[in-house]
């Protein structure tokens, strides 16, 4: 299911009227721009008071309402793609640039390479890795640290998914069928002995485009497939949006949360699931925990204590930059995953053809869960090793992470010091494996 709460499924909004779900977007945007002005009069006062000729600049008084300034113009702007902000590596022990150039294109996706300008050449090449980023409320650069965290040690890939208001209606539908054959000709255009990583959604249509390539004797299919904190099975130790999502039902969903993409938008008239409800759904999981962070906010620009701010600030600058989800993709991604339950049934197709798990021979696999993990429970990633039966023992690895939930899956510093080696290793020994059977 599309993530939120970086890394969450997003919450369901409150009940609305589904006459009032066709111009919800539009309302939104006029809101929008009905508060430009006050935003404006915010900034130049906010600029006045912090004037260092200003005499009044260090009083108290104009400490808050500075405060304040900002918490409104926070408050009430629209944030844009957040930047990715990596520009160099640790390569061997020699701090090399990296450069991000797009090698593939398509009016829902780029797929994104991390070229680092290695200042010698390397002794042996090093594993290639797509990682697959959930199409979701957040952008890719939710992954930042991810692929942070393999530049040192692998040719990094990974899908940056377009928001769904910036693409013209003209460019055609998008759905889960779609996604699928997005990911299938990424693994053609990189062109095999690449290894997969899928973090949370993306563990669905990444496991059915393998599926379908191992049926079809596609040479293109990756080494290895690495599953992280991903949906296989919500039958398994449930969880409430779990449950919420079965409850509602298909229906509910495209009624409350679907409506279109007004003027001035390239995407204007595309039905969508928009990112400013979506964010909606995140903030309310934990109103009380963002209400007490903007309080802090409030008192550390008060002291001036710039760390804390900068923290703040970097976190929601992520955190409230939302997109637009296409509603094809969404709806029939609720109803598959969540409702269907269409994979561990055995009844998901992707092009009318059925999507067997169990065809899967030449991919080693890896699945990592969270010990507290309260979106995709302990057990619906797991759940892949049921179904993709074929594997042999030696070449599938499940693995726990104790003490973390679901960002901490793949982010954080357990991220980096527990899991990561584990999956550095699993790659090794399965590039190893793919190459001994080709020998043979």
């Amino acid at each position: 299911m599309p993530i939120g709460e970086f890394g969450r499924p997003p919450a369901l909004p409150s009940e609305t009227s589904p006459a009032l779900t066709t111009p919800m977007y539009w309302m939104y945007e006029m809101a929008y721009a009905s508060l430009s002005p006050a935003r404006a009069m915010s900034d130049a006062t906010r600029m006045m008071l912090q004037n260092p000729l200003n005499p009044f600049a260090q009083t108290e008084f104009a400490k808050q309402i500075t405060a304040g300034c900002e918490l409104f113009e926070r408050t009430t702007r629209r944030y844009g793609k957040p930047e990715w902000g990596l520009h160099d590596t640790e390569v061997n022990g020699v701090r090399t640039p990296v450069e991000i150039r797009s090698v593939w294109e398509k009016p829902f996706c780029r797929l994104l390479y991390f070229d680092r300008k290695h200042p010698r050449p390397l002794r042996a090449p090093q594993p290639r890795v797509l990682i697959v980023a959930p199409m979701s409320g957040h952008y890719a650069t939710l992954l930042r640290g991810t692929v942070e965290a393999f530049l040192p040690t692998h040719e990094v890939y990974i899908t940056d998914w377009s928001d769904a208001r910036q693409v013209p209606l003209a460019a055609g539908r998008f759905d889960l069928e779609d996604y699928i054959d997005y990911v299938i000709e990424m693994f053609h255009v990189l062109g095999g002995n690449v290894h997969v990583l899928a973090v949370c959604q993306p563990a669905v249509p990444v496991l059915a485009a393998v599926s379908v390539m191992e049926a079809e004797n596609d040479p293109y299919v990756p080494t290895s497939m690495t599953l992280m904190g991903g949906p296989i099975d919500t039958r398994k130790n449930p969880t409430a949006v779990n449950n919420l999502a079965g409850e509602k039902g298909i229906d509910w969903f495209r009624n409350n949360v679907i409506t279109k993409v007004p003027f001035p938008h390239p995407g204007v008239m595309r039905d969508v699931y928009p990112g400013f409800l979506q964010l909606n759904g995140f903030i309310s999981m934990n109103l009380d925990r963002h209400m007490d962070a903007h309080k802090k906010l409030f008192e550390n620009l008060v002291k001036g204590d710039g760390d804390l701010v900068d923290k703040h600030r970097d976190f929601y600058d992520e955190y409230l930059a939302v997109m637009d989800l296409t509603a094809e993709y969404y709806l029939q991604t609720v109803d598959t995953v969540f409702v269907k339950h269409a994979l561990p049934k055995g009844e998901m197709v992707h092009r009318g053809k059925p999507v067997d798990p169990s065809k899967v021979v030449n991919v080693a696999l890896m699945t990592v869960e969270g010990e507290n993990d309260d979106i995709s429970g302990l057990g619906q990633t797991e759940a892949t090793h049921t179904l993709c039966s074929s594997i042999p023992d030696d070449r599938r690895v499940h693995y726990v992470q104790p003490g973390v939930g679901h960002y901490g899956v793949f982010n954080g510093s357990r991220f980096k010091s527990e899991i990561v080696p584990r999956i550095c290793d699993f790659h090794a020994s399965a590039t190893h494996a793919r190459r001994h059977a080709a020998a043979e």
